[in-house]
């Protein structure tokens, strides 16, 4: 009984530890109401007095005590300006975020959901956000990507935690957010060209997890996969996507915005 239990202690360890890029969409709101919609305007107006048309946004989804070491945000996806069509059918500007989440009732697969600022940070477990805004250049070429449907051309449903951005195998959001941030730099949605430039100049960000863990994760844990990697688990992390632009001159600006109205640097 007591190994049982052991076993039972180390799983539910190991969905926490490693679930840091966990793309789930949140239904249960753990915030007033009130404060998320307040917030939810903050990101909003900060991005549009910055002048940006496409950024990266990050949200924390679980308790900042228990994401792995050099883990920040647990999703990324990309929000991009745009005329939104209200339930009434009145037309107003502001921010679509452009999502990959994993699917409710199949942890191991995922699927392309636009959804609104309120709407991302409804279940988050602290109210700070993580934004990325690229050069005016590279964000036309994300707006061109999605606008062209490219972002669903490099999706890969099959989902992994800790998906390896060196290769296709799994995928998780901040992979595919930079996915689509290098379709539009080399402009093109050949996977196999993706990856190599990946290879070259984006350096992932080793996920520090007891390897026991993994084991179990690989056997019982959906959403966890380690059959994408080689040596040491490293994966695509909202830090190391700004480090990424800045050491390639494509960054203008990469900040954690707290609901205080503090700003600070990311990098």
């Amino acid at each position: 009984m007591r190994m049982i239990y052991t076993f039972i202690i180390a799983l539910s360890a190991l969905h926490w530890s490693v679930a840091h890029a966990g793309s789930a969409q949140d239904n249960a709101i753990k915030l007033p109401i009130e404060q998320v919609e307040i917030f939810a305007k903050q990101v909003e107006n900060f991005a549009a007095a910055e002048g940006a048309r496409a950024f990266i946004i990050a949200r924390i989804g679980r308790p900042e005590k228990e994401l792995p070491k050099g883990i920040s945000f647990t999703h990324t996806a990309i929000a991009l300006y745009s005329e939104i069509t209200l339930d009434n059918r009145e037309k107003v500007n502001g921010y679509a975020i452009h999502n990959l989440y994993q699917k409710q009732n199949q942890a191991d697969k995922s699927e392309l959901v636009i959804d609104y600022p309120v709407d991302f940070f409804w279940g988050v477990n602290a109210l700070k956000a993580g934004i990325i805004i690229p050069t005016p250049a590279v964000q036309q070429r994300i707006i061109t990507v999605i606008a062209n449907g490219q972002d669903k051309q490099i999706h890969n449903e099959n989902y992994s935690v800790i998906a390896n951005p060196f290769n296709n195998t799994f995928q998780n959001c901040t992979e595919h957010t930079l996915n689509i941030i290098n379709a539009g730099i080399y402009q093109t949605t050949d996977i196999a060209e993706l990856k190599s430039n990946a290879k070259q100049h984006f350096q992932a960000q080793r996920v520090k997890i007891n390897p026991v863990k993994l084991l179990l994760g690989n056997l019982f844990v959906d959403d966890v996969s380690t059959k994408d990697h080689r040596g040491k688990v490293k994966t695509t992390t909202f830090t190391m996507i700004g480090k990424y632009l800045k050491e390639n001159d494509l960054l203008a600006k990469a900040v954690v915005l707290e609901s205080n109205g503090e700003i600070n640097e990311l990098l």
